[in-house]
């Protein structure tokens, strides 16, 4: 089809012309075709899918079926949905005025075909263009069979002076509104199963009765769905014989890989916000970001049923920015970087996307984010840097030694949430040996801003190995030595004990 709107405006026109009426999954076949031949992207800005399952969706429109794509949340299921429109014609004539995209060469509504009769070749004819061919609809238990299929309405039928036994009262619902087209409904197992039933016909007979009408009106329509795992799931299940009508079942997955996951969420992520302050995000904290990801797709607190959205690293990155962004303002620079202070400050973007198990519910949700954000710290760690207890059983001195004197030492490293730039850097330098431990690092870019947050980094990660004491303040992270942070612990009992007597 041309990228323009066709200049044929009359049916005689339109049968003088070469285009001829396919179905629409005849349609979708012939162009997935084309772009398979051609290398085209099929589904842009789907990442992850390559190899699992976009061929599945190629094969599934290959075969004319109609499928459901079964999986978590966020793993770009509607997403899919949304881009099927991309396979159709740029544009597809229909009869003027029809409510459910009359084909021209076989119209199936009574008004098309009244109008047909009366007007022949002259017949008025309007081209829709592909993206106005998709309908989709969320399923929620009060979605009822006139919204999805039709009823009639009494009102149209006063206003025509008409009885309610002729066609041109029935009101079309959703699905013959896309005739020709693509319908999609989401979260399918939360349809009420007398709902779901006034879909077999459509599924199997691809035609619908209205109530009240001994006609069946033939549509032409992919019907796709999205869905969570019934099994998973308390709200709702698929009807058996819906299922066992949908060709297909596709299921969809979370990034298996961090840097699959990195680029969806840089891709997703509202980063560039062109204010009054430039916040560079170093590879390190989008990388230590995602493991936070996978860290929860496998923690023993969580409920691995309900699944950790794509959603949450994507908002998790927007509070990184945000809270760096707010701490240039309260200094009033220009740039900043991210930071581990940073890191900390996603736990709200964590929080409400985590469903715990009994033993998360115990120890709190605050707890398990905060447990995640160092686990997935320490992961990282390991990336880049020696194991620090492998380190300790060496017959020659522990690369982290002269980091661990200078704390051994007495001294000790507080890092504020809102030190400017400058602090942060003294801070950080005042650490002997933890610039030497990082330089030449793999993930050291040539920033200097990038160093800083590295050597943040090493610091956090030996706490997390229990080398290094911390304390959490109202306003930041306190850093000590490991044996006068217990210690101290133990002093501060005592005199806790002292003042009771």
């Amino acid at each position: 089809m041309s990228e323009t709107v066709p200049q044929i405006t009359t049916l005689g026109q339109l049968k003088e012309s070469e285009w001829k009426s396919v179905s629409v999954k005849e349609e979708i076949r012939r162009n997935l075709i084309k772009k398979i031949r051609e290398g085209d992207i099929l589904f842009p800005e789907i990442r992850g899918y390559d190899q699992s399952v976009i061929p599945e969706l190629q094969h599934a429109l290959l075969a004319k079926h109609d499928f459901i794509l079964l999986g978590l949340r966020g793993q770009a299921k509607t997403k899919i949905l949304r881009q099927l429109y991309l396979l159709l014609d740029e544009y597809m004539p229909i009869v003027k005025g029809s409510e459910i995209n009359d084909d021209p060469l076989k119209p199936v509504s009574k008004q098309a075909r009244e109008q047909i009769e009366t007007k022949g070749d002259k017949t008025p004819i309007e081209w829709v263009h592909r993206s106005q061919r998709y309908g989709e609809k969320l399923a929620t238990p009060d979605t009822a069979v006139a919204d999805l299929i039709g009823d009639i309405d009494p009102i149209k039928a006063a206003a025509r002076k008409l009885t309610l036994a002729d066609e041109h009262v029935i009101n079309f619902g959703l699905v013959p509104r896309t005739n020709r087209g693509i319908f999609a409904i989401n979260e399918l197992p939360d349809l009420q199963p007398r709902i779901q039933v006034s879909l077999l016909n459509i599924m199997q007979e691809r035609d619908i009765q209205i109530r009240g009408f001994n006609v069946r009106i033939p549509l032409d329509v992919l019907m796709v769905f999205s869905a969570n795992p019934e099994d998973y799931t308390n709200r709702g299940n698929i009807i058996t014989p819906l299922k066992d009508r949908i060709d297909s079942q596709i299921l969809t997955h979370y990034p298996r890989k961090l840097e699959i996951g990195q680029k969806i969420t840089e891709q997703e992520a509202w980063a560039n916000r062109n204010g009054s302050v430039e916040v560079e995000v170093p590879p390190l904290m989008k990388e230590l970001l995602e493991q936070i990801a996978f860290e929860a797709r496998e923690s023993e607190y969580i409920d691995q049923k309900s699944g950790v959205s794509t959603r949450m690293t994507i908002t998790a990155m927007e509070q990184l920015i945000s809270s760096a962004e707010r701490r240039a303002l309260l200094n009033n620079e220009k740039k900043t970087t991210a930071r581990i202070t940073d890191l900390f400050h996603i736990v709200p973007a964590l929080t409400g996307k985590l469903e715990l198990v009994y033993e998360g519910e115990q120890e709190g949700v605050l707890n398990v984010a905060k447990h995640i954000i160092g686990k997935s710290i320490k992961q990282t760690f390991g990336r880049y840097f020696p194991d620090p207890e492998e380190q300790k059983k060496q017959d020659k001195e522990s690369l982290y030694q002269p980091v661990l004197d200078w704390f051994a030492n007495g001294n000790e490293l507080d890092m504020t949430d809102k030190m400017s730039q400058k602090e942060y850097e003294a801070a950080l330098q005042q650490v002997e040996g933890l610039e030497k431990l990082v330089a030449g690092r793999e993930i050291l870019s040539s920033d200097d801003s990038n160093k800083y947050s590295l050597m943040d980094f090493v610091v956090e990660a030996l706490h997390q190995h229990s080398m290094l004491g911390k304390e959490d303040l109202d306003d930041g992270r306190s850093y000590s030595d490991m044996l006068g942070s217990m210690l101290g612990s133990m002093d501060d009992f005592d005199d806790l004990e002292d003042f009771d007597r």
